[in-house]
């Protein structure tokens, strides 16, 4: 089975001179699989609402279906994998495929999300953290291993996801509410999932990050963090393919918080690994074999399956490919 999956031109093209797809959706007995470099601040959600819109009025069918193969979290970019129609039937497919990411981890802190979703609410010493102690401790993390999720995250609990437990028991404790119906035991306990980190690669250490660097979404690595919005000096840096209007529409509900001040140590680290991997515990568990705390600062993912983000559309060029 062959779907229909756009490809760049040798000579690359100014956004917007994509040629659009045909009106027609039987022209596309497989379906049409769209990767897309997931905006930064925006829900898989968000990009599935605007794409599917599109869709239903290129191809004049309001039943067409529209999904992604694998869900990115907000403050995470990169390959998110848009199927429509037919394709629809492989998400499950795609999804099962391995991903690679390349992690920003900040040492001596932690957050009840495991990113940078929710505010810091444990310091720890990092004397600990050096490049040195990285690279000893990053290897035994390859191999087939059990994970906890964490509890911000898609997993089910008894047909409820975690996320929306979590976050209920977050705000009512932010309003010092007691919930007497929150199952907290069994959000604590999740299921353990087999994973298989595949191969681990740091990328960079700094000590003390300069404030000069600092990226809400950005990591040093040549050719990647291409979406960038900078919450830490108030200016508005347009996101890759998404207007301003648009940009902070999807973006207005999601919380930053912001833990630069700290000057904590970092790493930008690249991960293979097999479907169901969650960064965010993989973070968390980093910080632990270290001796300290640990949140994710930055996530990008550069690869599902045979996608890769260098052959990624911005949501623009994918909304183009749906034009009119």
């Amino acid at each position: 089975m062959s779907f229909f999956r756009p490809e760049r031109p040798s000579c690359p093209a100014p956004t917007g001179h994509l040629a659009p797809l045909s009106h027609d959706i039987a022209d596309y007995p497989d379906g049409i699989v769209l990767p897309i470099d997931k905006p930064y601040r925006w829900t898989s959600a968000d990009v599935i609402r605007k794409v599917k819109f599109a869709a239903f009025r290129h191809f004049r069918k309001k039943n067409l279906k529209v999904g992604h193969a694998g869900t990115l979290d907000p403050l995470a970019t990169g390959v998110l994998l848009v199927c429509i129609g037919p394709a629809c039937k492989r998400a499950q497919e795609f999804q099962d495929h391995d991903k690679e990411y390349i992690a920003g981890i900040r040492f001596g802190a932690t957050t009840p999300s495991y990113d940078l979703e929710k505010e810091v609410d444990r310091t720890f010493p990092y004397d600990g953290v050096t490049e040195e102690s990285l690279r000893k401790v990053l290897p035994s993390f390859l191999g087939t291993q059990e994970q906890v999720a964490p509890l911000f995250s898609a997993k089910s609990v008894d047909g409820v996801r975690a996320y929306e437990m979590a976050r209920k028991m977050y705000r009512n404790a932010q309003k010092g509410i007691s919930d007497p119906d929150f199952d907290a035991a069994a959000l604590e306990t999740l299921q353990h999932s087999t994973i298989t980190i595949s191969d681990i690669e740091l990328l960079d250490f700094s000590p003390s990050p300069s404030a000069s660097l600092e990226m809400t979404n950005g990591v040093s690595a040549p050719g990647v963090g291409q979406n960038f919005f900078d919450l830490f000096s108030g200016e508005k840096v347009l996101v890759r393919g998404v207007t301003a209007d648009a940009q902070s529409t999807a973006s207005s509900r999601i919380n930053v918080a912001d833990t630069s001040a700290l000057g904590l140590p970092e790493a930008h680290i690249r991960i293979a690994c097999s479907k169901g991997t969650y960064i965010r515990a993989f973070a968390r568990d980093l910080g632990e074999a270290l001796g300290t705390g640990a949140h994710l600062s930055s996530l990008i993912r550069t690869k599902t399956g045979d996608f890769h983000l260098e052959d990624a559309l911005s949501l623009e060029e994918a909304l183009t490919l749906l034009a009119e």
